[in-house]
């Protein structure tokens, strides 16, 4: 294993509680295969979307400052436009989460910028699901 990828193992060994932002249970969707596959693998999955109240059958918050525990990873959904103002709102968190990741195909220097110096794992155009399997991560 490369030393980046004990570094990230490591680092999603302490990951217990996943924010998804964007969260979707619709078919098809990688959100949907995404979420449920974190699940399966047993971390605590917290959905965001602003118009749901039900996603995997789990309680949907609005937004980032509505989730009512500590969040260890915030896993984006969105699109890159959107990811600066969520870096934002990460920095409004009581407790700041270890990671900010950024799914497949989404990148945004801007909002790694935000949190540069804020002690928060950034990670782009990356898909956690993957991630956690190739690293055999599990909780």
């Amino acid at each position: 294993m490369k030393n980046k990828d004990k570094e990230l193992a490591a680092l999603l060994d302490e990951v217990k509680t996943i924010a998804i932002v964007g969260a979707s249970d619709k078919p098809g969707r990688p959100v949907d295969g995404v979420g449920r596959a974190l699940i399966e693998r047993g971390f605590t999955v917290i959905p965001v979307h602003p118009k749901r109240q039900d996603v995997w059958g789990l309680t949907t918050y609005a937004s980032l400052k509505d989730v009512p525990v500590a969040i260890d990873c915030v896993d984006l959904f969105r699109a890159s436009q959107w990811c600066p103002g969520h870096a934002r709102e990460v920095l409004e968190l009581d407790t700041l989460p270890k990671m900010f990741w950024m799914q497949s195909g989404i990148t945004s220097p801007e909002a790694r910028e935000i949190l540069q110096d804020k002690d928060i794992a950034v990670y782009e155009d990356r898909c956690l699901m993957v991630e956690v399997s190739l690293l055999g991560v599990k909780k």
